[in-house]
């Protein structure tokens, strides 16, 4: 056998390829020689942390991925869920933080396209989006840039492809000045008997490229993704992909007609390394080789080489393995659409991947090995340091309490996210129920008289920095008690990992011990990983992103009709804390934004409070019994009650009594909602809730136009929606940049 090489392997071709010395060694023993170029380049995307998460598989195998609902667990291109009535739900998260660094437009434009191919790939109707967005200090140079093209990016895909953008995150930290996080989810609706997986079947069947053509965008991105930042940058900007939501539109209209036509076997996404990978995962899972004449694939750029088409990451492509008898049939549904459709290879019986091109073969490697083969590392780790507890007494209180709500709930973090979701079409397919700024999405399930699904995506990062293991059963936590905040019934979760160096030892322990927390958390509240992306070396000339495990989960509501809100309170309602008082001042927005102080410990979560609590909140709304709903998260009971008074246009009056006004307003103490109820209501709450052991404090009522808690603070509900409604608008004009540069 010859491989065509034109190209001299040198160690510093190996490492520029992100290949270790040993793993290099690696690929010379499974091959017995020295790999082409073209071959060098299959391994460099196919043992990349990007897509053989060498780093993290076992601790990821620690996660529970089952359950009575759960028909697809993680290993496909989304995971899926049953929601009864022969109907379920597709859904995936996955990152494309270094691209949207990069080319900040394009980057999150083409993670919202890939995570959209995922979920329909699999034969599912997209019919939600989020996304989790993560950006530097306000003041860096750079932040404003990037989130004007990030979200840009978002909104410009999305819109055009016709998806409504339903709910996500939106933070700022220093620590995300040079490595941004842009976390995209999907989900989409399909039929319990007719789910397509990648796992090709049958011997000599034709292998079948679909959608856009291949051009050199993108190349080697998969391999750029799994590298730190350094001073070159901008030298990486031609790995980033360009997308076309139209052609992605046309893809997903001719996908799911060629499905309902019988003539599909195999199909996958090519996502991260292209061709290579969507040919050797079909091709491996069905324990069959894979043999390929590039020769015969679509491409719009001259003289490209086989290296080039391997590697490419050009968007809006599949691949799928086809019933011969219904080829015809199948390019008309493609050429119908204006898409490509070549028969590009075919499947064989030797477990060898072949790459033909120009009449030479320039791959030829076991195709088992290329995925199950890749390293697999258990990597040194440190045991995260613990901070010291932080009695409430510690911690200052403030001299004006009302101009201390003020300033936070008009600061970055806690500020109105309407700048941003206004640029995202949230109504379209018409099935919104719930639009952002809320606690979840909510969309019906179109076809369904009464059904609805809940959306979800939440992680308090510098909680799990100061303490990875809780901070992992907190994201969790909380996107279960959002969720449940709109009356859903949580199903199952997808995860996000976004972390350092894992080749540090104390990177490492954070990946180690929020895995921990996620997977008990998970298991303690039913609420199964299906799906997920681990996204590692997000760092810059040493410095490291928070630790973001980023959770998103999906929930499905019975009746939509009989669910709760945050703004729905009305003149009268009395206010109830469910879950007991907030002391817990540690890691806190009161102690970061007021006090200049990131000490302390995060918040415990009470696995077992947050249960009891969740489904007595669920029973509650779906009883018709609430009014209005909402968890208690950053900023605690104070926010809290703020953004109730500003999504209902109402004032209320409050008490809350104790000796530590700023713990008990500001503490964030988890497995809490606040919920407003009529009188009549109210009292069958409280009395089911001390029956149940829950404890629960009657804080007040409805009305008026201003929020006033005791002596402590009077605001109208005016001035609260001017600050909270003016950061955003404010920074993005620039009209903010004295009060930033003076913070």
């Amino acid at each position: 056998m010859t491989i065509s090489n034109t190209v001299k392997i040198t160690p510093e071709l190996v490492a520029s390829h992100g290949l270790k010395p040993d793993e290099y060694q690696r690929i010379l023993d499974l091959i017995g020689r020295e790999p082409s170029f073209t071959e060098l380049g299959i391994f460099s995307a196919m043992w990349n942390e990007h897509c053989s998460y060498k780093s993290s598989k076992k601790w990821l195998r620690t996660l529970p991925t089952t359950g009575p609902q759960v028909i697809q667990g993680p290993g496909e291109n989304a995971g899926v869920v049953d929601i009864g009535d022969g109907d379920c739900v597709v859904f995936k998260m996955e990152s494309h933080n270094h691209p949207s660094y990069i080319e900040p437009y394009q980057g999150a434009a083409t993670g919202v396209g890939g995570i959209l191919r995922d979920v329909f790939t699999m034969g599912a109707r997209p019919i939600a989006a989020m996304n989790a967005l993560r950006f530097g200090e306000p003041a860096h140079p750079k932040t404003r840039h990037l989130v004007s093209g990030v979200v840009e990016g978002v909104g410009g895909y999305g819109n055009s492809f016709g998806v409504p953008t339903v709910g996500g995150e939106v933070n700022f930290d220093a620590r995300y000045n040079g490595n941004i996080l842009v976390n995209a989810f999907a989900a989409g609706l399909a039929k319990t008997d007719a789910i397509f997986l990648s796992e090709a079947k049958g011997i000599g069947l034709p292998v079948v490229y679909l959608g856009a053509k291949t051009g050199r965008d993108g190349v080697g991105g998969a391999t750029m993704a799994s590298a730190e930042f350094d001073e070159s940058i901008d030298e990486k900007r031609p790995t980033v992909q360009v997308g076309d939501p139209f052609t992605e539109k046309c893809l997903l209209e001719a996908s799911l007609e060629l499905m309902a036509s019988g003539a599909v076997i195999a199909i996958q996404d090519m996502g991260a390394a292209g061709l290579t990978c969507s040919a050797v995962e079909m091709g491996a899972k069905g324990n069959l080789g894979i043999e390929l004449n590039l020769n015969s694939v679509p491409v719009r750029e001259e003289r490209m080489t086989a290296y080039e088409m391997m590697l490419s990451e050009s968007q809006e492509r599949m691949l799928m393995v086809l019933r011969p008898e219904k080829e015809e049939e199948a390019e008309g549904i493609f050429r119908k659409w204006g898409l490509d459709f070549a028969i590009v290879g075919y499947t064989t019986d030797d477990l060898r991947f072949r790459v033909l091109h120009d009449g030479e073969e320039v791959a030829n490697l076991p195709i088992k090995d290329l995925g199950d083969q890749a390293p697999e590392y258990d990597r040194p780790w440190m045991e995260p340091g613990k901070h010291a507890p932080l009695p409430a007494t510690n911690v200052p209180e403030v001299a004006d309490y009302g101009a201390a709500l003020l300033q936070m709930i008009g600061s970055p973090d806690l500020s109105s996210r309407r700048w941003v979701y206004e640029q995202y079409d949230t109504l379209i397919q018409g099935n919104s129920l719930q639009l952002p700024g809320g606690d979840a999405g909510v969309v019906r399930v179109e076809g369904h008289r009464s059904k609805a699904l809940a959306f979800s995506s939440d992680v308090t990062p510098r909680y799990c920095e100061a303490d990875p293991y809780e901070g992992g059963k907190q994201a969790v936590a909380e996107c279960w008690r959002n969720l449940t905040a709109v009356g859903a019934e949580p199903l199952a979760a997808t995860d996000n990992l976004n972390f350092g160096n894992p080749e540090r030892p104390e990177i490492m322990g954070q990946l180690v011990k929020a895995v921990g927390g996620i997977g008990d958390a998970c298991r303690a509240l039913a609420f199964p990983i299906v799906s997920g992306n681990v996204s590692l070396y997000n760092e810059t000339n040493g410095q490291a992103i928070l630790p973001t495990p980023t959770i998103a989960g999906v929930g499905l509501i019975p009746d939509w009709t009989k669910t709760a809100r945050i703004g729905g309170m009305r003149d009268g309602d009395v206010l109830i804390l469910l879950g007991g008082d907030g002391t817990h001042l540690g890691q806190s927005i009161y102690l970061r934004d007021l006090h200049g102080r990131a000490d302390g410990p995060a918040p415990a979560v009470d696995l077992a409070a947050e249960k009891r609590n969740g489904n007595f909140v669920r029973s509650a709304i779906r009883n018709e019994q609430v009014t209005a709903c909402h968890d208690l998260s950053d900023g605690g009971l104070a926010i809290a009650l703020a953004e109730m008074c500003m999504a209902s246009a109402k004032g209320a009056a409050v008490e809350i009594g104790g000796t530590t006004p700023h713990a008990l307003l500001f503490g964030e103490d988890q497995a809490r909602y606040l919920v407003a109820a009529s009188p009549e209501m109210a009292n069958i709450i409280t009395l089911n809730a001390e029956g149940c052991g829950i404890p629960f404090r009657k804080l007040g009522t409805v009305g008026g136009s201003a929020l006033t808690i005791g002596r402590l603070l009077s605001i109208s509900v005016a001035d609260l929606t001017k600050a909270h409604e003016s950061w955003f608008p404010d920074y993005m004009s620039g009209r903010a940049d004295d009060k930033i540069q003076a913070a």
